[in-house]
């Protein structure tokens, strides 16, 4: 009789088998989530660069609607330039006309004129060219040599002007 030795086929339990599948379908969660996650990166980093260039069209277009107006003031004044026999009467009155379409033009889009004749110096929205001895009271805007602008609340150009300042007392 000759002794083998077969090794026993054990059978494993039927709890091993449970945590086989649990760990095998935790594994494809895992893979799941991942395929999520990168789906998701790759849909932010889509909508970011959607976002880019929509900002970019914006920066480049903005103006548009202001071009297209801007562009009628200059057709006014180029009919103005092809009248033969006009009169300082016409070309008078076809400059208050391009003024009033100006004046249309700015408040359409929320440009506002600094005119501060009159006012109390503010550096904020006016720029002194020069200080003026006067009886009036010290930093009043005596004259205005060019005008000011203001777009949607904000300087785009401070108003140039002149103010008083206290007369000097003589010894």
């Amino acid at each position: 009789m000759t002794d083998k030795i077969t090794p026993k086929k054990t059978k494993k339990p039927a709890k091993s088998k449970g945590l086989e599948k649990d760990l095998i379908d935790q594994v494809e969660k895992i893979a799941a989530l991942k395929a999520q996650v990168l789906y998701a990166q790759a849909e932010s980093e889509n909508n970011r660069k959607r976002a880019l260039e929509e900002a970019e069209k914006t920066r480049k277009y903005a103006i548009e609607s202001f071009c297209q107006e801007i562009i009628l003031v200059k057709d006014s004044l180029d009919a103005a330039l092809v009248i033969e026999n006009a009169t300082l009467e016409s070309y008078k009155d076809g400059v208050e006309l391009t003024v009033k379409q100006l004046v249309t033009i700015f408040e359409k889009f929320n440009i506002e004129e600094l005119d501060p004749i009159g006012e109390t110096f503010d550096p904020n929205f006016h720029q002194a060219m020069t200080m003026i001895d006067s009886d009036e009271e010290p930093n009043k805007i005596l004259s205005v040599f060019q005008k000011g602008y203001k777009l949607n609340g904000r300087v785009l150009r401070p108003a140039l002007v002149s103010v008083s300042k206290e007369k000097e007392k003589k010894a």
